[in-house]
């Protein structure tokens, strides 16, 4: 996994460009990557939530860096949260760190993959186009202003 700590900001965030320790930044696209194996479905018997977060990593960016076995141990924590979902009892703490910490190993979280240096490239934002003055003025004699 990453480092410790706060989590480090967006290379675009940061002011610094000091010589970084340790290994480079990777970006990769997000969105899901083009080369997904077959994956087996989610078990018919998980609850909506564990099926859900375990489809959502198919279409996520983070899956490009995935093996066999991340995969593996991606229908390993979705039957956890699934169980501790559908129990009786409330779930305990070392269940909840135990299921977060699968999941960070996954980088399911922005956090988790800026501290194994890996940011994923978000879309670019579409630009606003700025009102024109006639638009504002005209607004402007409409309400009697």
């Amino acid at each position: 996994m990453g480092t410790h700590g706060p989590i480090p900001k967006r290379s675009e965030e940061r002011r610094r460009r000091n010589k970084e320790e340790g290994p480079g930044l990777v970006k990769a696209p997000s969105g899901p990557p083009a080369d997904v194996p077959d994956l087996p479905e989610p078990d018919a018997l998980w609850h909506p939530i564990a099926t859900d977060w375990y489809l959502s990593l198919r279409d996520s960016g983070q899956a490009a860096f995935y093996q066999p076995s991340d995969w593996a141990m991606a229908r390993y924590a979705a039957e956890l949260m699934s169980r501790g979902l559908q129990s009786d009892r409330p779930p305990n703490g070392q269940y909840v760190a135990a299921l977060n910490s699968v999941m960070a190993s996954l980088l399911t979280t922005e956090g988790d993959r800026r501290r194994a240096r890996i940011e994923l490239e978000r879309k670019p934002a579409v630009a606003a186009v700025p009102a024109s003055v006639t638009a504002i003025a005209d607004y402007r004699s409409s309400i009697g202003g």
